[in-house]
């Protein structure tokens, strides 16, 4: 999703971008709930004929010595004005290759530490060399995560040191001109977020491609850290949010770690009714969305009108869905994020008693929606305790789980929900966009103190914090926290002071939207960090 904000936003701006990345034939995936409540995966595929055209070019790239084809399927991005970028999607799925290499660019986070490492090659290494073939006339290659790292290599070997020019004990490789062409942004605090492999398996799928002690030099020497082989040979390194960059400064000490927060498209996920009130007022809000300030010049019957209709959207998908009605004219608690252990999906519902006695004193409905990555066990109990415990709230509490999340049930639930729930275990929430999405669209966030809501949280204001920030001993007590702010705050504003409600609703419109989008987000990338 941020990925494709940022292409959309790169367009509107005119800059001189293209992206690459896998063609991922067979998706992330389609996710089925059964009687039980497991999530099952199904692979999600897709035609790229339909959306790309294939482009007659070819490179490639030796693997365990032999050559690995690699074609570029190329999607244009059209934005509304008529701008366009290039999307490179590199697909393995060539006659050329062995059937084991066909299937290399087939499945996201898919396979063994060899298929990985393989996968990474074609991305990074396979990835500059199409770019080149195409005659792009790059200078700078802005690396999101660790996974694009081995593009340094190519680089590397592209600025070699002729030998009669080397001091002693000095690396063969130009590393200063490498650094001045590399950004490089980290985009997670979680410490299985980081690939790292082997020195052997490298060995055998790419022997002597670089030289061996220069490399664990920069890239560790037990096993080769991506990340950082990434910080090492980028000029300019930056995290997703101020809390985020702080958070990698202490994983990877030494490193000077800069801060872009992210931020939303917001032409993409603002509900058409409050685009067109948009429209109406500001018609400049899509290029230059810092416009939005003025929205705090609106009335509040007007974004009350926009959120009904938008909440109506969500009411109908719901029963669309899953069959079951929501009432309009109770508050209505969204929650949708990858369902994964730091996100805490069950912190909600940590004491059921305590949850429906509260309930019954001021109603309340929940939808929830999420995917668990296919290897994460204990994402994937999170969704099957969390379908056990609906069962039996049924009756006492209203709460729906919408499977399959998407960008459709993303859009409705971001503008449907009256308030929208975050509960990362901090400081492991890099940034999160989702709360950015419902604020566009007058949602407020009820949310713990990490990532981006530390920037953007302004208590009873734009929204409100769940406990305080910082401390093992609060992390322990963020359920109580969540309850408390929910039944003595939130919940009786909602019902006892409307006109409060829809008066912070229009503050985290214009204290918000107004700069976490991505068109600042962009521009700070070209200023800061690929024109330096």
């Amino acid at each position: 999703m941020l990925a494709g904000d940022t292409a959309r936003s790169c367009a509107e701006l005119e800059l001189p971008v293209v992206f690459v990345t896998l063609l991922s034939r067979a998706g992330y995936f389609r996710q089925e709930i059964d009687a039980e409540g497991r999530q099952i995966e199904h692979p999600d595929w897709w035609e790229p004929e339909r959306w790309c055209a294939p482009l007659n070019a070819m490179v490639a790239v030796d693997i365990e010595q032999k050559p690995v084809w690699i074609r570029p399927w190329l999607y244009i991005h059209s934005c509304p004005h008529g701008e366009q970028i290039p999307i490179l999607l590199l697909d393995t799925q060539l006659d050329q290759n062995v059937e084991q290499d066909r299937v290399l660019t087939h499945y996201l986070y898919g396979g063994d530490e060899t298929y990985r490492l393989k996968q990474e090659t074609v991305l990074g290494i396979g990835g500059i060399r199409i770019l080149r073939a195409l005659g792009f006339d790059l200078h700078t290659y802005h690396l999101n995560e660790g996974h694009a790292a081995l593009l340094t290599l190519d680089l590397l070997n592209r600025w070699r040191i002729p030998l009669q020019d080397l001091a002693p004990g000095e690396p063969p490789y130009d590393i200063a001109e490498v650094r001045s062409r590399c950004v490089f942004t980290t985009h997670t605090p979680v410490d299985t977020g980081h690939d790292r492999f082997s020195y052997e398996v490298l060995d055998r799928l790419l022997p002597d491609f670089v030289d061996l002690d220069t490399l664990k030099h920069l890239a560790g020497d037990d096993r080769l850290n991506m990340t950082r082989l990434a910080l090492n040979l980028s000029d300019y390194v930056n995290g997703v949010a101020t809390r985020h960059a702080q958070t990698t400064e202490h994983m990877f000490p030494g490193y000077r770690i800069h801060a872009i927060t992210n931020g939303v498209h917001v032409g993409t996920w603002t509900h058409p009714a409050f685009a067109k009130l948009y429209d109406e007022n500001f018609p400049q809000w899509q290029h230059e969305p810092e416009i939005l300030v003025r929205a705090l010049q609106l009335s509040e019957e007007a974004i009350w009108e926009c959120h009904r209709r938008a909440k109506q959207d969500l009411v109908e998908l719901v029963r669309a869905s899953v069959g079951a009605d929501l009432d309009p004219d109770i508050v209505i608690l969204g929650f949708a994020r990858r369902m994964t252990g730091y996100k805490r999906p069950l912190l909600l519902f940590e004491d059921p008693g305590r949850l429906t006695a509260l309930a019954g004193q001021h109603p309340f409905q929940v939808v929830m929606a999420g995917k668990a990555h296919p290897r994460d066990d204990a994402g994937k109990e999170a969704v099957r305790r969390l379908h056990e415990l609906l069962r039996d709230l049924r009756g006492k509490l209203t709460c729906v789980f919408l499977p399959d999340y998407d960008m459709q049930i993303a859009a409705a639930m971001v503008s449907g929900c009256d308030l929208w729930l975050n509960t990362p275990l901090p400081p492991l929430e890099a940034s999160g966009t989702s709360g950015m999405k419902a604020a566009l669209n007058g949602v407020i966030n009820l949310s713990i103190l990490d990532g981006w809501w530390i920037e953007a949280c302004v208590e009873g204001v734009t929204g409100w914090s769940i406990g305080h920030d910082g401390g093992a001993e609060a992390e322990q007590r963020h359920a109580g926290a969540l309850y408390d702010k929910l039944e003595r705050t939130v919940l009786p504003l909602y019902y006892e002071n409307p006109a409060q409600w829809r008066w912070m609703m229009k503050q985290a419109i214009g204290n918000i939207a107004y700069y976490f989008n991505s068109q600042r987000m962009m521009r700070r990338y070209a200023s800061e960090a690929y024109l330096r």
